[in-house]
């Protein structure tokens, strides 16, 4: 009988888990990843050729990775919630497919020459990252998706000389904006 009771405990806790949202999205730590595309926007923008532009805009890429890795594992530790719990592993599941292939395509179209694709390219594919993983997160996350899919449809139609200006606002705007709602209103 115990052993009975214990399977349909884990049972339930596992489909719970199972059927649960991903709540450790970081709203601070999107602040600071929107604060260091800022950065980033400010030092690309004053590089002398555009190999040297995406060189900062891809080291960005590493940093703000690196920062929400960090702020998802503390939000995660705080809030005594595993970061690779079966909603945890959907979301990251979810999330990384479209940032892979915007770095082959950013490959091929460095190679073809059409760098001024790349900023609507990365804002459209992280959206589309955003969107998909946000279904297993809290409700406000896939419409931070939809904004950046917006903007990147936009800048593809753009002149290279605004791509920076595309991923300030993208990458540090909108990261800033709903890292602020998501803190108010989901906890750091």
């Amino acid at each position: 009988m115990h052993a009975h009771a214990i399977d349909n405990l884990r049972y339930i806790r596992e489909t719970m888990e199972r059927a649960g949202s991903f709540t450790s999205v970081p709203g601070w730590g999107g602040v600071a990843m929107g604060l260091t595309a800022l950065g980033a926007a400010v030092l690309a923008a004053q590089q002398p050729t555009i190999e040297r532009w995406l060189a900062v805009w891809i080291a960005e890429v590493f940093l703000g990775i690196g920062v929400g890795f960090i702020a998802v594992r503390r939000k995660a530790r705080i809030g005594n919630v595993e970061v690779f719990s079966a909603a945890g592993r959907k979301f990251v599941f979810s999330f990384t497919p479209p940032l892979f292939a915007g770095a082959v395509l950013t490959a091929v179209l460095f190679q073809a020459g059409l760098v001024r694709t790349v900023p609507g390219m990365w804002l459209l594919l992280y959206g589309t990252g955003i969107v998909t993983a946000g279904t297993f997160s809290i409700p406000v996350v896939p419409v931070m998706g939809l904004c950046f899919m917006a903007e990147g449809a936009v800048a593809l139609f753009c002149p290279l000389p605004w791509g920076n200006s595309f991923l300030a606002a993208g990458f540090g705007g909108l990261h800033i904006l709903f890292g602020a709602i998501i803190a108010r209103r989901y906890g750091g």
